[in-house]
């Protein structure tokens, strides 16, 4: 592995970057949106998009 593949590796975790909680379904969103939120946080951006 490369150093850079390394990094990209420990970016991945489950914490979500609004409310700083850990939850799996982080990693699923990102994933899926390319955001690290987690389902709570994804579903208050759908309807309060601000």
């Amino acid at each position: 592995m490369t150093e850079e593949q390394k990094l990209n590796l420990e970016d991945i975790d489950d914490k979500c970057e609004e409310c700083k909680k850990i939850d799996e379904s982080v990693r699923e969103n990102l994933i899926l949106t390319g955001f690290k939120i987690c389902k709570s946080c994804r579903v208050s951006k759908t309807i309060f998009p601000i």
